[in-house]
């Protein structure tokens, strides 16, 4: 574990990082850094670290309602949003599979999961989801995760600033800009 949390430190030893989430050249490349510390300490990607817990939550669940029920669980803790509406058709999907088999959605039902599969495929079709595009989809949110991490260092840095700026023998200095702030500096 030490050796891991020091290949990534490595990373950021060398890794120029811009705290600027403004600037999309900025949060692109401080998300390949946060990729490479990734790799070097062999931790999951924040999409592989949701379904290895997503996993582990569902495991027990026996029918499709409160597996889903749980996603929204899941979900909510995560603080992801689901602005298209998507649990909702989803969990339509699911009552309309259960009023045409007269019975609760079991998951391992294979006939009738692949009914829901069948109803989800037409979900993804009229939001335009399709297969091919999920790499894309976790790729936008690794760059969402990394602007909310630099809008979050900024915060902290012009905090840090600000309060060392109120003290009597700093009064005269000049705050610098947080975007020329190398914090390799203080690693």
């Amino acid at each position: 574990m030490k050796t891991k949390f020091e290949a990534a430190i490595g990373v950021f030893r060398k890794e120029q990082i811009t705290i600027d989430p403004d600037d999309p050249a900025a949060v692109s490349r401080f998300a390949n850094v946060m990729k490479m510390a990734r790799d070097k300490a062999g931790s999951p990607t924040e999409s592989e670290r949701i379904s290895e817990f997503i996993a582990e939550e569902t495991e027990d669940i026996k029918d499709a309602r409160t597996y889903f029920l749980t996603l929204q669980e899941v979900r909510i803790r995560e603080g992801l949003v689901d602005d298209q509406g998507i649990e909702a058709m989803m969990m339509d999907a699911v009552d309309k599979v259960e009023k045409e088999i007269k019975k609760p959605l079991m998951r391992d039902d294979k006939k009738s999961m692949e009914l829901l599969m069948a109803e989800f495929e037409k979900i993804n079709k009229k939001l335009g989801i399709r297969q091919e595009d999920l790499p894309k989809y976790e790729e936008d949110l690794e760059l969402k995760i990394a602007k909310s991490q630099l809008e979050e260092m900024k915060k902290d840095a012009v905090e840090a600033m600000e309060t060392h700026q109120k003290r009597e023998e700093f009064k005269d200095e000049q705050v610098p800009d947080v975007k020329s702030l190398d914090i390799r500096n203080f690693l």
